[in-house]
């Protein structure tokens, strides 16, 4: 399960976030840059006051990349208790001794280090955190006002780099001025944590004191560990990774429409030979029928956001060479209907450069029906029904290669 890390300034927002339903309490000085370290009395003043009730983490503070000062730095936190600290690891040629050096530490400390992706990380270094003992590995955004996390680092990047920190045995952070709607985007890259700091001060910016109204309305969107129940019929894990917020749902309230239309890439894709090796534009047309949850849709909770179908086609698309049409629209499909609420969905695949006019093909699936009617009784929910597949010629009948 996902957790949340609110990064807060002391005791006080510390208190905020945990009645807020926070995973980890972060200290950190927004003032103070990125990672802006809080002073160390203030840490285990606030250290002790969490006490058993959330885990709790540190900042070492933007430091420059100098063995000897990252040491010291990681050294006086890890002091104050704290459960994790946290070291950023700016582009520098001394990034690697820095992490080396702080090996004895990772005996008896978690280690948490953390590459910034609007600063041309080094993913490199990955294997180097991890022979050097660190408990996990994490991208966040150095310039807080120079977008967010997916700005730099877009959905289609975030697979080979998870996946890459848990070959290594590390847990897997993300943050970068996340904000709600990134949140079921990121659930599906299933990230040990997600950091907010931003997010929790309303409308007020990073630098002014977080909000419990705020506070509530980022946990409502990560399901918590604490609704895990074995008993119960509800893949609480297919749910968690879109978002998904269970409860009764009304039939009665219908289903919505959302789509995606016109969204063209380059993508890998034929089967002749001279197909290969390069990429041609593909056009991409998706509509899904979404089961409503409320008649008063107000928060990413009520919703099934068109963002989880572009990242969905844009993370299929770069997994490389797709030798038929037929196959990345059934990608497609499966990634949409892999949220509960989705009861239907028709994806179109049009190649646009092999004639005067696209060619390609249109499937529909829908979600079975035992499955959908579960959907408002609690149930498991998930799978496609039957062969719906209808062609579309687009100027060729029955093309898809």
């Amino acid at each position: 399960m996902t957790k949340m890390l609110a990064s807060v300034t002391g005791v006080a927002e510390a208190e905020i976030a945990i009645s807020g339903g926070a995973d980890i309490i972060d200290l950190k000085d927004p003032k103070a840059g990125a990672l802006g370290a809080v002073a160390t009395d203030v840490i285990r003043e606030t250290v002790s006051a969490v006490g058993m009730r959330a885990e709790t983490s540190a900042v070492c503070g933007d430091l420059p990349m100098h063995p000897y000062t990252i040491r010291t730095k990681a050294e006086e936190i890890a002091a104050t208790g704290v459960g994790y600290v946290k070291v950023g690891f700016f582009p520098s040629d001394e990034a690697a001794a820095c992490s080396r050096t702080l090996a004895p530490l990772a005996r008896r400390t978690k280690l948490v280090a953390v590459l910034f992706a609007d600063r041309k990380p080094d993913f490199n270094l990955l294997p180097v955190f991890a022979q050097s003992g660190f408990h996990a590995a994490m991208v966040d955004t150095a310039d807080k006002a120079n977008g967010r996390l997916l700005d730099h680092m877009p959905p289609e990047r975030m697979p080979a780099f998870v996946a890459k920190v848990r070959e290594l045995g590390m847990k897997v952070g993300l943050a970068g001025s996340l904000e709600a709607p990134d949140i079921p985007r990121l659930l599906p890259f299933s990230p040990d944590f997600l950091g907010f700091r931003g997010a929790l001060c309303g409308q007020s910016g990073r630098s002014a004191a977080i909000d419990a109204e705020a506070v509530a309305g980022i946990r409502s969107l990560i399901p918590e560990e604490r609704q895990l129940d074995q008993s119960a019929t509800v893949d609480y894990r297919l749910l968690a990774a879109r978002g998904y917020s269970p409860g009764a749902s009304d039939p009665a309230l219908g289903t919505d429409k959302i789509f995606v239309r016109d969204f063209v890439l380059p993508v890998q894709i034929g089967a002749y030979s001279f197909e290969h090796g390069h990429t041609q534009k593909v056009r991409f047309d998706v509509s899904a029928d979404v089961q409503r949850m409320t008649s008063n849709p107000e928060d990413m909770r009520h919703i099934v956001s068109y963002d989880i179908i572009t990242d969905g086609i844009r993370t299929i698309v770069a997994r490389g060479h797709v030798e038929l049409s037929e196959t990345l629209a059934e990608q497609v499909a499966a990634v949409v209907l892999e949220d509960p609420r989705v009861m239907r969905v028709t994806v179109s695949v049009q190649k646009l450069e092999l004639g005067p006019g696209g060619v390609g093909v249109e499937i529909e699936r829908k979600r079975a029906k035992q499955q959908s009617s579960s959907l408002s009784s609690g149930g498991t929910s998930g799978g496609i029904a039957g062969d719906d597949k209808t062609f579309s010629g687009f100027g060729q009948k029955g093309i898809g290669s």
